[in-house]
């Protein structure tokens, strides 16, 4: 039985796919552009090539982020459903107790019946 159901946002969808492929072709572009320019502008390029840079890793970022807020609150739901399950189980065996000890009162007092002479002879 597989009682897990995967998030929306665990799965990777097209449009993202499409544009990580996007951005992976603009970096090797930024890449080849990065390679013909001469030495002169090479803090430019190193400005073009860390803008390139973020926002390329900015879609990642950003599903990382929503991958960690979602384990947060998985994290808290175990947690809370945890503590209810533990507070069920101390109820359970409270009653369990009591029950048992209805039960050895019930017994001893049946014993304690005087016999119906009607059903003794």
């Amino acid at each position: 039985m597989n009682f897990a159901k995967p998030f929306g946002s665990v799965e990777i969808d097209k449009s993202t796919e499409m544009e990580v492929e996007g951005n992976i072709r603009e970096l090797t572009r930024g890449g080849a552009a990065l390679r013909q320019t001469d030495s002169s502008d090479g803090e430019m390029t190193a400005n073009n090539l860390s803008t390139l840079l973020r926002r390329v890793s900015g879609s990642s970022t950003r599903q990382i982020d929503n991958l960690i807020g979602e384990l947060r609150t998985l994290r808290e739901k175990l947690q809370s459903d945890g503590d209810r399950v533990q507070r069920d189980i101390v109820e359970y065996a409270a009653l369990s107790q009591s029950v048992m000890q209805l039960t050895r009162i019930v017994a001893e007092s049946v014993k304690n019946l005087p016999e119906d002479p009607k059903t003794a002879g």
